[in-house]
């Protein structure tokens, strides 16, 4: 199969679309839901499912930009990697609000009491932990200031966050798991296309060390 050059403005406009829509088009959703009566008898509980999984879908195509990076060469692909990132840190902000401010009425007690007994709300508070210091750090000057190097490593969090979020989505479903579990082969499978990538890069380079070392050898 041939992959696009993806030199062509055209494509390139309309993955900028898709990001953007997938980022942002749920609140004009979630607004005509709302004004529609479209969330039902439980439209809190609605919002709060909504908006998890908005979070965990985001979160899933952020990580796949690197895997789709490496198959199509679409170096031009990576900043969309942090507006999906962002996006994802935004909605599960917005999802824990909707507990928070919503469901639990600002009752800050039990929402302390619900994160210490409650093992699906701790793991998903555990997420949104691990996601703050990368969306704090996303900008270039971050780079800067912490270092290629220093900056990828922290960003590895991603992993950790990504994990907790399926695993909390799991354990508060109480029927049906086959989302959850769906989420979580997806996220093994990214997992396994990073592991896959960074030995390849490490081969690639070994193989650069090693050519360049017989070179000098033989002058």
């Amino acid at each position: 199969m041939t992959v696009p050059s993806g030199r062509s403005p055209a494509l390139r406009r309309a993955v900028a679309a898709l990001v953007w829509l997938s980022a942002l088009g749920p609140i004009g959703w979630l607004v005509w839901l709302a004004v529609s009566g479209g969330l039902g008898a439980n439209p809190i509980e609605s919002l709060q499912h909504r908006t998890g999984h908005y979070a965990l879908r985001l979160l899933a195509f952020s990580l796949a930009i690197s895997p789709l990076r490496a198959l199509t060469r679409w170096g031009w692909l990576v900043p969309h990697r942090r507006t999906l990132g962002l996006a994802a840190f935004g909605w599960a902000i917005t999802h824990l609000l909707v507990y928070v401010g919503l469901d639990l009425a600002l009752d800050f007690s039990q929402f302390l009491e619900d994160v210490i007994k409650r093992r699906y709300i701790t793991v998903g508070m555990l997420a949104i932990a691990l996601l703050t210091p990368l969306a704090i750090t996303s900008t270039q000057g971050w780079i800067k200031k912490l270092g290629g190097k220093r900056w990828n490593r922290l960003h590895r969090l991603v992993y950790p966050a990504m994990i907790a979020a399926v695993a909390h989505y799991l354990w508060a479903v109480k029927k049906d798991i086959t989302l959850p579990v769906l989420y979580f082969v997806i996220v093994a499978v990214l997992m396994g296309a990073r592991v896959l990538l960074r030995r390849q890069a490490r081969q690639r380079a070994h193989a650069v060390t090693t050519s360049a070392a017989e070179a000098s050898s033989t002058r």
